[in-house]
């Protein structure tokens, strides 16, 4: 497959990861009487990612993510060379769905961006949590996230299952950490929203590009050792 219709799926893959995931918190979470909640959301991002390995893993792999992009680059499943044009694309598909976003959401009369599902720490986590925490709750569960998509793609993991694992295992990261940090486990989602929402969602980014990478890296160094034939 050509390195250009990669990038294209991944744009289209994380534009919908975007649109839906963060949709779902923006416009359907709080509806009046009949909201979503924290776990309608979490299974929002869970099937956006389900459903778009389904339909694009056979051409780009279905990253969306740079964390995943940098855990399989280091667990030696995908190559250095691409992955600047992966990270490229799949921050410029988190904008695009997140622009897309924002001209729903303010078609609504009196609309406040109230945070755009941005993710944040202190003052800005759901639960108000520390800086430490955040960046903490956030390595462990892209480590976590990784060892799923790693161990799930493995050649020697039952075949064709690998999508259901992996969007499982985003609600259940939702389900444990949207109250730490709005869960990113994703740089490109976050910069899409951040740059909505403006002001301290921007000031904080930087822990949502550093912890989610830091912990992918990790696990593809871990996943090297715990799946590497004796």
């Amino acid at each position: 497959m050509s390195l250009s219709k990669k990038l294209g799926a991944e744009f289209i893959g994380t534009f919908w990861l975007v649109l839906g995931g963060c949709g779902s918190a923006v416009l359907a979470a709080a509806f009046p009487d009949v909201g979503i909640g924290l776990l309608g959301v979490s299974l929002a991002f869970g099937l956006t990612v389900l459903t778009m390995a389904f339909a694009i893993g056979h051409i780009s792999g279905c990253h969306l993510n740079p964390a995943v992009s940098v855990g399989l680059m280091v667990g030696g499943r995908f190559p250095a060379g691409e992955l600047l044009p992966y990270v490229l694309a799949q921050v410029a598909g988190g904008i695009a769905g997140a622009a897309i976003l924002y001209v729903i959401a303010s078609g609504q009369p009196g609309f406040e961006t109230a945070g755009f599902a941005s993710n944040g720490y202190g003052a800005h986590s759901p639960g108000n949590y520390t800086l430490m925490a955040a960046l903490v709750c956030e390595v462990a569960m892209t480590f976590m996230f990784l060892m799923i998509i790693l161990g799930a793609t493995d050649g020697r993991a039952p075949a064709g299952f690998a999508p259901i694992a992996i969007g499982l295992g985003l609600t259940l990261i939702h389900l444990i950490s949207i109250p730490v940090t709005n869960t990113s486990v994703n740089p490109a989602r976050s910069t899409g929203v951040a740059i909505f929402e403006g002001g301290w969602a921007i000031q904080q980014l930087w822990a949502f590009w550093v912890a989610p990478i830091v912990g992918a890296a990790l696990a593809g160094v871990a996943y090297n050792w715990l799946g590497k034939e004796d």
